[in-house]
């Protein structure tokens, strides 16, 4: 009952005051109950990445959950030194890719009441008709245009316009260096330009 208790009062004192490294202490000596503290910290994170990677809500809450899985499996083997924040964000992006789907910038869009996503306009102004088909035209071009892009460069620009992490973070979640990441991202950006103006030239 005392070691009950004391387990309990672990638990409360982490969640008050989030220190990874102590949690992960924890549960590398046996308090399983403290993955539950990353899960929390992480879940949304996770998920956003997932449902951008995949660009459907359902695969993504299935990636996000193989993500922790898969976590939670390994996370004996976590070394200290290195960043959790990074090394699941490395699981999540694997798993995403494993499922193969096209992602998406839904960050670009939103969502009406029957299920539609329009382009998000940038001007103050409301569109006119016309525009937002264009815009709707567009957006979906975009959607397109990125699911033909190599899945390393997709991965990267995902990470960097969508989940506006460093490039030292992607350099560290997709283990290779700064340049590369940006030379990724560079590609995929002049090979989106080029998708999209081939859109525009067969209007």
């Amino acid at each position: 009952m005392e070691q009950n208790s004391i387990s309990i009062v672990n638990i409360v004192t982490m969640h008050n005051n989030f220190d990874e490294s102590t949690i992960i202490d924890e549960f590398k000596k046996g308090e399983k109950a403290a993955f539950d503290e990353l899960v929390l910290k992480y879940q949304d994170r996770i998920y956003n990445l997932c449902r951008h990677m995949l660009g459907n809500g359902n695969e993504a809450e299935d990636a996000a959950q193989d993500t922790f899985i898969k976590a939670y499996q390994n996370l004996k083997n976590f070394r200290p030194e290195a960043s959790f924040y990074t090394w699941v964000y490395r699981i999540a992006v694997n798993t995403c890719l494993d499922y193969k789907k096209k992602p998406f910038f839904s960050s670009l869009f939103k969502s009406t009441e029957n299920g539609k996503q329009y382009l998000i306009e940038q001007s103050s102004d409301a569109p006119s008709p016309e525009r937002l088909y264009e815009s709707k035209q567009i957006g979906l071009a975009l959607n397109d245009s990125i699911g033909k892009l190599p899945p390393k460069l997709r991965t990267a620009i995902i990470l960097k316009e969508i989940e506006d992490l460093s490039y030292a973070e992607i350099a560290d979640i997709l283990e290779i260096s700064v340049g590369t990441v940006k030379s990724r991202i560079s590609r995929a950006k002049e090979g989106l330009k080029t998708l999209l103006r081939q859109f525009t030239e067969q209007k």
